[in-house]
């Protein structure tokens, strides 16, 4: 493959500084504590099922968790 003329120009673009976001507020903390939550209770969960079922990652446990994790119940 030959480079072109605009593959060797994107070394030389100028990459700009993201700008830095303000302390974020309480309702945004908050909102990311609930996810953190859920998400480490979800994983306590699937550790607990794949102790239960052999300690085994198999493709049937694999169609379980989904099924399990993935559905469009909500748990709250």
């Amino acid at each position: 493959m030959a480079y072109t003329s605009s593959a060797v120009a994107l070394r030389d673009l100028a990459f700009t500084q993201t700008p830095v976001r303000a302390k974020p507020g309480l309702f945004s903390r908050l909102v990311d504590a609930m996810m953190l939550a859920r998400q480490r209770q979800a994983e306590r969960e699937i550790v607990r099922y794949l102790v239960d079922s052999g300690g085994k990652f198999t493709d049937e446990t694999e169609r379980e968790i989904e099924r399990r994790f993935l559905a469009n119940t909500s748990r709250w």
